[in-house]
C-alpha cells in the first residue's frame, strides 16, 4: 500500500477502501498482542525447569520476568515517535522481527546472563509492537467502529495472562522449557509477512527531534519505580536501598513533569491528560485494572499452595475467565449504546471489587463448579472494564495526537499489569512478615485488600459526562 504523511489517507480509512482489512488488520495486530502478553506470563510455570537447566536458583529466575517488564515500561514511550517518523507499518514489522529474534535467542540461551540479555531484547520488540499495533488499529477504523477495533486489541491482553501459565506448563512438561520461546517463531513470521502486505504505512505529522533527556527521565523513573515495587514484595536489596530507589523514581518523574512544560515536543505528552475521556480511561481505568490484574497472579497460587491442587487443575479452573472474555466481546457495543461509558465503567468497577473479594470466601471444600462459575463472572467484569476503559481513552482523541496517546496509554496499561502483580506479591510478603509460610488465610487477606483498589477508580468515572465518547458509544442521554 502507498505511504502517506497523514494520520489516515484522504480517501478514507483503510477498511473502507478494502473491506477485507476489517478482519485482516485486527487479526495481525491481535496475534502480535497475544505473543507479547503470553511472554509476560508463560515463563512462570517453567521457572523450576529453566533454573535447573541454567544452573541458577528459582528465586534468581525472577530477574528473567522483571527484565522483560522493565524493558517494556522503559521503551514504550518512544514507539509513537518512531511510528510517526518512519511509518507505522515499518516499525510494526521491525518490532515483530526483533521480538521473534529475541524469542528464538531466549530458547537458545546457554547460560543465565544470555537469557537475561535476550529477554531484554524481547522486551524492546514488545515495547514497540504493542502501542504501534494499537495505533494501526485506531487509524484503520472510523470512530463509529472503534469499539470493534479495540475489542480485538483487548482480548489478547485478557487471554494472554490466563493462557500463559497453562501453556507454559504443557510445553515444559511434554517438550522442553525452550519451546515456550520457540512457539513464537511461526506467529512472528506470519505477522511480519501479513503486516508488510496489508498494513498501511501511515505517519503522523513530521516529528521534531526526539526528546532524549525527557526519555531518559521517564524511562529511568519507570524502571526504578517498577524495580522498587518488585523489591517490596520480594526483596533482593536492603530496605534503605528500596526506599532510595522509590524516592529517586518519584523525583525523576516529578522532574520530567516540570521539564515537559518547557519543551515543545516532550518524550511523553502530558497535555493529553487535559482531555477528560483520555484522563479517565487511562488513569481511573488504570487504577481499577491494577486491582483486577492481581487476580491472575494470586488465584493460581492460592489454588496450588492453599488448596493443594495440581498445576493442570489450577489452570483448568482459572481458564474460565478467558471464556467469559469471549462472551463479553459481541455484546460490548450494545452495552455501551444502552448505558454509556460512565455507567459501564462504574458498574464493572463495583462488580469487579465484589468478585475479587469473593475469592476470599473460597476454601478447599468449595466445589469446583462454584469456583469455575465465580471465575467466569470475574472474567466478565474484568473484560467489560478493560474493553470499555481502553476504548474510552481514544474515543475523543484528535487524529494528530493519536501516536502520542497510544504510547502513553500503552505505558499506563503495561504498568497496570505489572503493578497489579507487584502489589499482590508485596501484600503476600507483608502478611507473612517474619518468614511465616504462605497460608490460605494469607491469600484471603490479600484478596480482600486488592478488592478495594478497583473502587478507587470510581471518583474518576463519576467525572464523565454524557457527551464523552458519544461518537463511539452511540449512547444518547440528556446532560446532567
Amino acid at each position: 500500500m502507498s505511504e502517506t504523511d497523514n494520520s489516515h489517507p484522504a480517501k478514507g480509512f483503510a477498511i473502507e477502501r478494502d473491506p477485507r482489512l476489517r478482519f485482516i488488520i485486527p487479526a495481525v495486530v491481535a496475534v502480535a498482542f497475544l505473543m507479547e502478553q503470553l511472554d509476560a506470563t508463560i515463563i512462570v510455570t517453567a521457572i523450576p525447569a529453566m533454573a535447573n537447566s541454567l544452573d541458577v536458583t528459582p528465586l534468581a529466575m525472577n530477574l528473567a520476568i522483571t527484565t522483560y517488564i522493565l524493558t517494556l515500561a522503559m521503551f514504550i514511550p518512544v514507539s509513537g515517535w518512531f511510528a510517526d517518523r518512519f511509518g507505522a507499518r515499518r516499525i510494526f514489522a521491525l518490532s515483530l522481527f526483533i521480538f521473534t529474534l529475541g524469542s528464538v535467542l531466549c530458547g537458545l540461551a546457554v547460560n543465565f546472563p544470555m537469557l537475561i540479555a535476550t529477554r531484554a531484547l524481547q522486551g524492546f520488540g514488545g515495547a514497540m509492537m504493542t502501542p504501534v499495533g494499537r495505533l494501526i488499529l485506531i487509524r484503520s477504523f472510523p470512530r463509529s467502529q472503534l469499539v470493534t477495533a479495540m475489542t480485538y486489541m483487548t482480548l489478547p491482553a485478557i487471554l494472554g495472562p490466563l493462557v500463559g501459565p497453562v501453556l507454559g506448563g504443557v510445553l515444559t512438561t511434554y517438550l522442553s522449557w525452550r519451546w515456550i520461546f520457540y512457539v513464537n517463531l511461526p506467529f512472528g513470521i506470519i505477522g511480519m509477512v501479513m503486516a508488510l502486505r496489508y498494513v498501511e504505512d501511515t505517519r503522523g505529522k513530521t516529528p521534531v527531534r526526539f526528546d532524549v533527556p525527557g526519555f531518559l527521565m521517564v524511562g529511568t523513573g519507570l524502571v526504578l519505580l517498577q524495580y522498587g515495587m518488585e523489591n517490596i514484595g520480594r526483596p533482593t536489596i536492603p530496605l534503605q536501598a528500596i526506599v532510595a530507589v522509590l524516592v529517586a523514581s518519584l523525583l525523576l518523574l516529578a522532574l520530567f513533569a516540570r521539564y515537559a512544560r518547557s519543551v515543545t515536543a516532550p518524550a511523553v505528552d502530558l497535555t493529553l491528560f487535559r482531555l477528560r475521556s483520555f484522563r479517565v480511561g487511562t488513569l481511573a481505568g488504570g487504577i481499577c485494572r491494577v486491582g483486577l490484574n492481581g487476580v491472575p497472579f494470586l488465584l493460581p497460587l492460592m489454588l496450588q499452595i492453599g488448596f493443594g491442587v495440581s498445576p493442570i487443575v489450577s489452570g483448568s479452573l482459572t481458564f474460565a475467565s478467558a471464556l467469559s472474555a469471549l462472551v463479553i466481546r459481541p455484546i460490548s457495543q450494545r452495552l455501551l449504546r444502552a448505558c454509556g461509558f460512565d455507567r459501564v465503567l462504574t458498574w464493572s468497577a463495583v462488580a469487579g471489587a465484589i468478585t475479587v473479594a469473593g475469592f476470599a470466601l473460597m476454601t478447599p471444600e468449595t466445589p469446583y463448579w462454584l469456583i469455575i462459575a465465580w471465575v467466569f463472572v470475574f472474567g466478565l467484569t474484568r473484560a467489560a472494564q478493560f474493553m470499555t476503559s481502553n476504548t474510552l481513552s481514544y474515543s475523543d482523541m484528535p487524529s494528530a495526537q493519536l501516536s502520542g496517546a497510544t504510547s502513553l496509554g500503552g505505558v499506563l496499561q503495561q504498568l497496570s499489569v505489572s503493578f497489579g502483580v507487584s502489589i499482590a506479591a508485596m501484600l503476600l510478603g507483608l502478611v507473612t512478615l517474619g518468614g511465616a509460610p504462605l497460608s490460605l488465610d494469607s491469600f484471603h487477606t490479600v484478596f480482600l485488600i486488592m478488592a478495594v483498589i478497583p473502587l478507587l477508580g470510581l471518583p474518576g468515572f463519576l467525572q464523565l459526562r454524557p457527551e464523552d465518547g458519544q461518537q463511539v458509544s452511540g449512547h444518547i442521554r440528556s446532560a446532567r
